[in-house]
């Protein structure tokens, strides 16, 4: 039997997603304490979010939505990982983080917010205080989910994870390998089983391990994952392994910068 090829853990998972993914908030969830003033508000996109390395979750939100006006209620951040190129399954993963929100008080969230800037700068911080309350999520439980199962983790175990080392160049290299390496692609298909072959071949993902490709047919959609002969953490390196799959030395993948 052969070996499965080494993937990343849930906890590096969900710190990738977390790292990257839009955002939306749950309703409070059933059975539990209400928002005073609307018991059961609509799934909301949030002005903005962050999610902390303890799991925590800093939330802008309009001064007048319940959860920034209510009393602290249980409710879900969900975080979902989309595929960069247009597929017709886009959705390669969830996250949800499930706990305590509550506004801030304003002294809190104004140092809070200069951390944020400092970490991420982003000008809709500046409308904290000018029509937006800064909240935070307190986590009490997470759950991953994608093609490799559903996980729970504990707030310690995301904590202790890292994010994919290349989760915010992989986009821009998918995206450039879909439309300017196509013979690429083509020559990936060597390492497909044999009924995969005569589909359409595109990426779906990239992390330390590997590359994922997604092989869209009439009968139905495959995704495939291509192992490196080891971790990666370097553009260089991952040049490299490329050139190995394909068997081309002058192939090179460029920043996404």
């Amino acid at each position: 039997m052969t070996d499965r090829p080494p993937i990343p853990g849930p906890a590096e998972r969900a710190r990738t997603i977390a790292a990257r993914g839009p955002a939306s908030l749950l309703p409070p969830l059933p059975g539990l304490p209400p928002v005073a003033t609307d018991p059961r508000p609509d799934r909301v996109a949030p002005l903005l979010h962050y999610v902390h390395q303890d799991a925590s979750v800093s939330v802008l939100l309009p001064d007048d939505h319940p959860l920034a006006t209510g009393a602290p209620v249980i409710t879900m951040v969900e975080m979902v990982d989309m595929a960069p190129v247009p597929l017709r399954e886009p959705v390669r993963g969830l996250l949800w983080i499930t706990g305590r929100i509550r506004a801030l008080p304003e002294a809190t969230a104004r140092a809070l917010a200069v951390d944020l800037a400092a970490l991420r700068p982003d000008p809709r911080l500046l409308d904290l205080g000018h029509g937006a309350t800064l909240c935070c999520l307190e986590p009490l439980s997470l759950v991953v989910a994608d093609a490799d199962g559903t996980h729970p983790l504990t707030p310690d175990e995301f904590a202790a994870a890292e994010a994919d080392p290349f989760c915010d160049q992989e986009a821009g290299w998918l995206r450039h390998l879909e439309v300017s390496h196509t013979d690429v692609l083509h020559t990936l298909r060597r390492h497909l089983p044999d009924h995969l072959r005569g589909g359409h071949l595109r990426p779906l993902g990239l992390d330390r391990y590997g590359l994922r490709l997604r092989v869209e047919a009439i009968e139905g959609d495959h995704d495939v994952r291509l192992a490196f002969e080891r971790p990666i953490a370097t553009l260089e390196e991952l040049s490299a392994e490329l050139r190995r799959m394909v068997g081309c030395p002058f192939l090179a993948m460029r920043s996404a910068g």
